[in-house]
């Protein structure tokens, strides 16, 4: 495992289990939401994370945490060899959210002050229109080592198993 994506709703907890396997296998770990995202809370041209995502596909190691499947997720999925999806249930995702609501994060370059109705409906919505289109995405690489954890409990047990 040199070469890590770590994919799933928002709230399933992607940046808590990419920090703890870059603290098991020291590899460079990349947030996608802190290249996407400004602190204004506006986002960089699709070019520039393009860009972005491309120069850290080059490198030889690395852990990349988020989704963004419009953003050359064929790309990311050819150059990685490992593939971690946090497939959980709708609930999870949303209480997962609400508990990081007011703490500093790695991962965004602001601190959630209160719940997004928005958003929430978006993790809401993603078992129906985002989930179907990773799967079939994942189905196009058999490939690649593919981790499909269906709670944290499965997160948990497989990094208690891989001791750094």
């Amino acid at each position: 495992m040199k070469r890590i994506l770590v994919i799933g709703s928002p709230g399933a907890g992607k940046s808590t289990f990419s920090r703890k396997l870059h603290n098991k296998f020291d590899l460079p770990l990349f947030y996608l939401d802190n290249l996407f995202w400004k602190a204004d809370k506006t986002t960089v041209a699709p070019k520039m994370l393009n860009k972005q995502i491309r120069s850290i596909l080059k490198q030889s190691q690395w852990i990349m945490d988020g989704n963004y499947s419009q953003y050359l997720l064929d790309e990311r999925l050819d150059a990685c060899d490992t593939v971690f999806f946090l497939d959980y249930d709708v609930e999870t995702c949303l209480q997962g959210v609400r508990n990081r609501i007011g703490k500093k994060r790695p991962d965004l370059p602001w601190i959630e002050q209160k719940e997004d109705p928005e958003f929430m409906e978006y993790i809401r919505q993603f078992p129906l229109t985002k989930r179907p289109k990773l799967i079939e995405a994942l189905r196009k690489y058999p490939q690649i080592n593919q981790y499909h954890f269906k709670n944290r409990r499965q997160a948990r047990e497989f990094l208690n198993q891989h001791k750094s």
